[in-house]
């Protein structure tokens, strides 16, 4: 069987499971929260696993690969500070935020609970928010598919377009399909793919080096001096501040991204974010450790003195190639198309509910109905997809660069913001839209500007001056006390649901802010009269 042969049967089978599952998806979805958030019902295996995949991207069996390869262990330091930054956020944010945004108006997305959190004022910022994450994401996405389409180009000589192509259309079938349940389930069946690839292709190349000491002897050999790996498997050689400081600020960035936090808010109950840290950090410590190990014995095989890669970022997919039977080989690489997908898939969710719930609702105040929302949702992805599609066309290197960009300005833009809602009362509307402002405008000036302090990566000034700048107005713009009386009551009744949940006084809690009709009642940031915004 030829190499191309097995890889082809091999995504064939991969891609007819992902769309079976968006099938099963579609059977289950009911309503606008079953399509956006599962119902709140989704268990703590597939939220873990999924947040994991949705994350990592291509990144994960590439860039993360590629870097150690190139430069010596002292690359993974980021991977340290991801892994630290997502057990916090499991840790802290994640039960408080399942509890929060149901009461807080039932909210399905993170701008939508922004101005729930601030009892109806802050629309302007839900918006505002919307229309980021739309636009972030619609070029995150557009990135996903030019790697889709380049990973086909180069596995198997397709035309660019066509893999490209391929990838959008079965991403928007299940997606479109089966909605958040759809999603969250084929991430979950990816994050598991991409693991297992990560564990196998180590084991088997250290295997055929002849064991782990000849695989240390060949990476630490002193000739490979001059290729950038000097440092071998010392993790701190070479190590700067500057380094440690960034790998934190990656960890900072988790509790702002929407794709991300959306898995918390989907949860059966807050308790539930205790087993899903467990999975979800044993899993991201045995991928990521996959990923370290296959960098390793990457150099050992492929060695840069004497028989080096072209581009060091395909360690993972030369080692398949070059040990594995083709049909098994072709399931292994089916991972890195895993990886590109489920970032594709969870992102664009994500951005439909930005535009319906955030944008469209935010601007015209109508609220969607059960089946409405259902509807609305598919054909936001439809277009969502065909924007970032048309994007892509062409591949683009400032597109691609806007990807460094959009990990930075959603963990700064939002992440004080979700951290202010979740842990601090006096948060105010005015407060938070200057912190969101201060964290976008930071990244996008600090990012475009290199040398000495500027080298330090943008997240952190960023994060911090945008979190200063929000507790700063916040306490310069305070709610007049009805207002503020009405959020003291229910951030005290979301620190005691995450700790003991009740369902009926959760339902109960997030109907309080419905008129006889259903409708959100709205809010203006100095008085407590209601407006009254109809259904469609």
């Amino acid at each position: 069987m030829s190499q191309i042969t097995g890889q082809t049967i091999a995504l064939i089978a991969y891609f007819l499971a992902m769309i079976l599952i968006g099938v099963w998806g579609y059977r289950k979805t009911q309503d606008y929260t079953d399509y956006m958030l599962a119902g709140r019902k989704l268990h703590p295996i597939p939220a873990a696993l999924s947040a994991g995949a949705s994350d990592m991207s291509g990144w994960l069996l590439m860039g993360l690969p590629g870097a150690i390869y190139a430069a010596g262990l002292v690359e993974g330091w980021i991977a340290v500070g991801l892994t630290i930054g997502q057990w916090l956020n499991w840790k802290f944010v994640a039960p408080r935020l399942r509890s929060y945004t149901e009461i807080a108006r039932n909210s399905i997305t993170i701008p939508s609970f922004f101005n729930a959190r601030l009892a109806g004022t802050g629309r302007g910022l839900t918006i505002t928010a919307g229309i980021i994450t739309l636009i972030f994401f619609i070029f995150y996405i557009s990135s996903q598919l030019v790697a889709s389409g380049k990973y086909f180009e180069s596995a198997f000589g397709w035309d660019y377009i066509w893999g490209m192509l391929l990838v959008a259309a079965i991403v928007v079938v299940y997606t479109f399909a089966g909605g958040f349940i759809a999603v969250a389930w084929t991430d979950m069946a990816q994050g598991l793919l991409m693991m297992t690839a990560l564990l196998i292709v180590p084991v088997a190349v250290t295997i055929e080096v002849g064991g782990p000491g000849d695989v240390a002897s060949l990476v630490n050999d002193q000739t490979l001096a001059g290729s950038g790996l000097a440092n071998g498997l010392d993790p701190f050689g070479g190590l700067t501040i500057m380094a440690v400081l960034g790998a934190i600020g990656w960890g900072m960035g988790y509790v702002g991204q929407p794709h991300i936090v959306v898995r918390f808010m989907a949860l059966r109950t807050p308790q539930d974010a205790i087993y899903g840290r467990r999975i979800g950090i044993s899993w991201m410590i045995l991928s990521v450790g996959g990923a370290i190990l296959t960098a390793i014995v990457g150099i050992a095989y492929f060695r840069p003195d004497t028989n080096p890669l072209d581009d060091p970022e395909t360690v993972f997919i030369a080692l398949t190639a070059a040990l594995f039977h083709p049909l098994i080989g072709g399931l292994i690489l089916a991972a890195v198309l895993a990886a590109i997908m489920s970032t594709i898939s969870s992102q664009l969710l994500v951005s439909s509910s930005a535009l319906v719930e955030d944008v469209y609702s935010g601007i015209t105040k109508k609220r969607m109905s059960r089946t409405g929302g259902v509807r609305a949702g598919r054909i936001a992805v439809l277009i969502t997809a065909v924007v970032a599609a048309l994007i892509s066309i062409t591949p683009n290197d400032t597109v691609l660069n806007l990807v460094g960009f959009a990990w930075a300005g959603f963990g700064s833009s939002f992440g004080p913001i979700v951290i202010l809602s979740l842990f601090w009362k006096g948060l105010t509307a005015r407060g938070a839209m200057a912190g969101m402002i201060t964290g976008a405008t930071i990244v996008i000036v600090w990012g475009n500007i290199s040398g000495g302090i500027f080298d330090l990566y943008e997240m952190v000034p960023a994060f911090l001056t945008a979190l200063l700048v929000t507790w700063l107005v916040s306490r310069m713009t305070p709610y007049a006390a009805d207002i503020q009386e009405e959020i003291n009551t229910e951030f005290d009744q979301a620190v005691r649901l995450t700790k003991v949940w009740d369902v009926d006084e959760a339902k109960a809690a997030s109907g309080r802010h419905l008129d006889a009709d259903g409708n959100v009642i709205e809010r203006s940031p100095r008085t407590s009269g209601p407006t009254n915004p109809p259904t469609v």
